[in-house]
């Protein structure tokens, strides 16, 4: 199987969430049974999973997802060396050396983010600039509109950070802090889907105050 296509198929199920072999091969205009045999590829190495899921009527429904090892083939910004240097700065100045390197990082952040966002009036617009900031730092982002409620989601397929969020969840508390300041204090935000909280994504609910 070529890089190429694993790549595609992979990407599609990190951005998509699961899906048949049917549905992944609509998506990248190949057949279902290449679709199939790319899938029993990456099974073999290990970067999907399937479960048969039964119907009403039928045979059952394979699903493809990946597992960690797939979700691991996204880039996670040198874990190691991140883990590395938060150990480090824990054992020299415990957790307020963390708290306030956390903080540090959340106000530059807020600077960059700032200023992209600076011209935009309308709550859409401002998430759509979000996201290519996000998507840029390896998140994945993406906004939908929620019919619903009239407001949005901000989707991140990816966390970049993902090592030092698990190690440290204040990282992640951050960044909905973030989020909040750059946005405006007449949104309303909460996360709806969290990877470390075993979602396979991370999700937030936007939508301007009542």
């Amino acid at each position: 199987m070529s890089d190429r296509t694993k790549t595609r198929l992979i990407t599609a199920l990190k951005t998509a969430g699961p899906q048949t072999a049917a549905e992944l091969a609509k998506a990248e205009g190949v057949t279902s049974v290449a679709a199939r045999q790319h899938l029993d590829s990456l099974l073999a190495e290990g970067l999907v999973g399937f479960e048969d899921i039964k119907g009403a009527v039928g045979r059952p429904k394979r699903v493809w997802t990946l597992t960690r090892e797939g979700h691991a083939q996204f880039p996670d910004n040198h874990s190691g060396l991140i883990l590395g240097l938060l150990d480090g700065m824990k054992e020299l100045y415990g957790d307020e050396g963390i708290n306030r390197l956390i903080a540090h990082r959340e106000q530059e952040a807020l600077k960059v983010y700032s200023t992209a966002l600076a011209d935009k009036v309308e709550l859409k617009d401002k998430l759509c600039a979000l996201a290519e900031i996000r998507s840029r730092e390896g998140y994945m982002a993406s906004v939908e509109e929620n019919v619903d409620t009239g407001g949005f989601f901000l989707v991140e397929n990816h966390c970049s950070i993902c090592a030092a969020a698990t190690t440290c969840q204040g990282f992640c508390r951050s960044e909905m802090s973030l989020f909040r300041a750059v946005l405006g204090q007449d949104v309303d935000l909460t996360r709806t889907e969290h990877l470390l909280s075993g979602g396979r994504r991370c999700v937030y609910h936007v939508k301007q105050s009542a």
